[in-house]
């Protein structure tokens, strides 16, 4: 099948031009009208989106067109996800999602085996792809690295090290450490983290709190570094990757919750 890049109205997406920036999304997709309606959905949102209907067009398009992230349904035809996934991570490394219903949970669950991200809903939800895809886009020709204190992050290949060992983290969980991360020893309100992660202005109180804990038992209990997230009362969280001397003056000298 020929693939196909929204530039308009979904009625019928025109061809990819030959040349030109990379495109911000493969997105392969069975279903036809799934794939017109949530590629104009990304374009209304500035993702130009690549189109393919089938497993193996994936994998030829992304050699072709070295898409910055890639969408996959699942169940997906003639090479499932988790296939299209694992050769992508050895070809050409960019972030997977793996999308699906009940029917495809089974496909799903081996293509996040395989090294896929995220597993998110089919029918898509533009609102919970769209923070991941801007998360996992790629910034240069080269992998891009965050350092703050002992942590590392590799932005294109969503991977975490402390202290040169890696740490596996779900990607809601990778994209609030990174987002700390671009900002160390700098206070974060919770509605900037909530916007930042979620697309939202308002969550369920406990869910952000949820995720804070997690990433910061995971440092201090798995990674063993020295950089810890406080919860600053009143205003929001905070990596602080300072000398452990500065960091512990700082802590006694500040209100801070660890709940």
């Amino acid at each position: 099948m020929t693939p196909h890049e929204v530039h308009g109205p979904p009625e019928e997406p025109g061809p990819l031009a030959p040349q030109g920036e990379p495109p911000d999304l493969l997105l392969a997709e069975p279903d036809p009208d799934l794939a017109r309606d949530v590629a104009a959905r990304f374009l209304a949102a500035g993702v130009r989106t690549l189109v393919c209907h089938d497993g193996a067009e994936a994998l030829l398009q992304v050699g072709a067109h070295r898409p910055r992230a890639v969408l996959l349904a699942a169940p997906l035809p003639l090479v499932g996800a988790a296939a299209v996934t694992e050769l992508i991570a050895r070809l050409h490394p960019v972030p997977v999602i793996v999308g699906a219903g009940a029917e495809g949970a089974a496909e799903a669950t081996a293509a996040l085996s395989a090294g896929a991200v995220a597993f998110v809903a089919r029918p898509y939800r533009a609102e919970e792809i769209l923070p991941l895809l801007r998360a996992g886009a790629a910034t240069d020709n080269g992998r891009r690295m965050l350092v703050a204190g002992d942590i590392e992050l590799d932005v294109e290949g969503f991977h975490v090290y402390v202290r040169g060992r890696s740490l596996t983290l779900p990607v809601r969980e990778f994209l609030l450490l990174r987002y700390l991360v671009e900002r160390p020893n700098k206070v974060v309100s919770r509605g900037e983290l909530t916007k930042a992660l979620w697309g939202a202005e308002k969550l369920d109180s406990n869910t952000l709190t949820v995720h804070v804990r997690r990433v910061r038992n995971k440092l201090r209990d798995e990674a063993g570094s020295r950089c810890t997230i406080d919860a600053i009362r009143g205003m929001g969280y905070r990596l602080e990757c300072g000398r452990e001397d500065t960091a512990a003056s700082d802590r006694a000298g500040a209100k801070v919750n660890r709940g």
